[in-house]
């Protein structure tokens, strides 16, 4: 999968917290970072836009004691955070939590700097396993800008109308919404400043609720560096209770249709779905001719409203010229999942009047999933011929009909 990264990523070492340690008390006991999501897990949906981001060097995931291989496991079951934790290098370890978050952050700071030793330029970004709806926009703009000023946290805008109270559950202030901010996570700061501020929460046994309010408690390690904000997403939420999954679990639902048909002439290859066909024909096109492919690519960025492969790819452009549709699926598919957007399935209908298809099937649903990186499971592929009628019944053509269903 092609990887884009922010500006801070490419020159700065980047370490990853991805906070899991908590009892879900709030959820009545159930572990919500394990809880189903789509094909995957919260605490998987939680990472993985982190790891399509940039390259960190290493991930740390706190864990409740004890619970290290379940974790682990609900992590690395998705196919794609396991794909890029190699190919980016990435090392995953983890972490037995503490008592409260503060002691749980310590803790993997303590783990990450005793395995890794991050130099003075490094970055930690730290995010709630139970918010699996951040997205790579926010993530580039919270790195961009640690990267810029040395402390960042995500924000949004308060809507609510707060006020101060105090112990007679009376109003003691009233606040000016204008001046609020709604923090989120992740929270990204120079590693050894954060490290050496919760060294001393923890020792001056501090009672804070987020990494900005250590980082703030102790001007005199940080330098006085004040933490900046970046523009947030609303949609960025944390499960926290029961009734967060009637309304953080409703998503945006989007159907796609992609359509393509190619002559069939001699002297080409026959692709179907990135799988090449024993036949004397081949698809007759301006890049490779693969219509499974081509199909598949239109309907997902129908689906996901970004346009369609002929503005995507020009046919009058030279540069697609026999291209590898492989490729240009990759493409597509990395600026889709860009936009929150995850596949559900895909349904796809080949119409050729020979060679037969069926010993092909598995293969081809095996390469699309793999191209895109999604279980097997949720791509199906079946042919039709043309009866003998039109240039499909003639052996003349070759066409190919996709639906798919995305969500975020």
């Amino acid at each position: 999968m092609t990887k884009t990264t922010s500006n801070a990523s490419s020159s700065t070492p980047l370490f990853l917290i991805v906070m899991a340690a908590g009892s879900s008390s709030r959820m009545g006991g159930v572990k919500k970072e394990l809880l189903p999501l789509g094909n995957s897990t919260v605490l998987a949906k939680a990472t993985l836009p982190f790891l399509q981001t940039a390259q960190f060097s290493a991930l740390a995931v706190t864990v409740p004691k004890g619970q290290d291989n379940l974790i682990k496991d609900s992590l690395l079951r998705d196919e794609q955070v396991q794909h890029l934790l190699t190919q980016n290098n990435t090392q995953l370890i983890t972490v037995t939590g503490g008592a409260t978050r503060s002691q749980s952050v310590y803790n993997a700071l303590c783990a990450l700097q005793k395995q890794f030793s991050p130099s003075d330029k490094a970055l930690v970004a730290i995010h709630d396993g139970a918010r699996p709806f951040i997205t790579e926009p926010v993530i580039k703009r919270v790195l961009d800008c640690a990267m810029q000023y040395g402390a960042a946290v995500p924000f949004v805008n308060a809507v609510d109308t707060f006020k101060q109270k105090d112990s007679q559950q009376t109003i003691e202030k009233h606040l000016v919404r204008e001046t609020l901010a709604a923090v989120q996570t992740p929270q990204v700061f120079l590693f050894k400043p954060l490290l050496d501020c919760h060294a001393k929460t923890q020792e001056q046994n501090l009672t804070v609720t987020d990494d900005t309010e250590v980082w703030d408690a102790f001007p005199g390690i940080t330098g006085g560096i004040k933490v900046h904000l970046a523009e947030g997403d609303i949609h960025n939420t944390k499960i926290t209770y029961q009734s967060d999954l009637g309304t953080t679990m409703q998503t945006d639902i989007h159907t796609g249709l992609g359509i393509d048909i190619h002559r069939l002439v001699s002297g080409r290859k026959l692709l179907l779905g990135g799988v090449e066909i024993a036949f004397d024909k081949g698809e007759d096109g301006h890049s490779d001719g693969d219509v499974v492919l081509h199909a598949i690519t239109d309907a997902l960025l129908g689906a996901s409203g970004l346009g369609d492969i002929g503005s995507y790819f020009p046919p009058e452009d030279a540069k697609w010229k026999d291209a590898d549709s492989v490729q240009l699926l990759k493409t597509v598919w990395t600026d889709i999942q860009k936009q929150g957007w995850t596949i559900a399935n895909l349904d796809c209908v080949i119409e050729l009047e020979k060679p037969k298809f069926l010993p092909y099937r598995q293969a081809v649903c095996a390469s699309i999933a793999h191209i895109l990186n999604i279980p097997e499971q949720n791509v199906f592929v079946k042919a039709k011929t043309g009866e003998g009628l039109g240039s499909i019944g003639q052996g003349q053509a070759v066409k190919a009909t996709c639906t798919c269903l995305l969500y975020r």
